[in-house]
């Protein structure tokens, strides 16, 4: 392995939205650093599975689930 050109492996601290915080090594900021996460997987919908609404603006979607309806078993 080539020396210098590797960057530095340190211990940081992640504080995650509700306030839980643990340490990890990254490469991230200088030792000791602290990252504050604004979206984490406690919080967000792509972890969560959330409620997320479909918006029916101007029968799109209307539209789409009548010109389909036939095409499933």
């Amino acid at each position: 392995m080539k020396s210098e050109i590797h960057p530095a492996y340190h211990m940081i601290k992640v504080v995650m939205t509700d306030g839980t915080e643990y340490e990890t090594r990254s490469t991230w900021g200088a030792e000791g650093d602290t990252m504050n996460l604004d979206i984490d997987p406690m919080s967000h919908p792509a972890w969560t599975g959330g409620n997320q609404n479909l918006m029916d603006r101007g029968g799109r979607v209307s539209r789409f689930k009548n010109k389909y309806a036939g095409l499933g078993l």
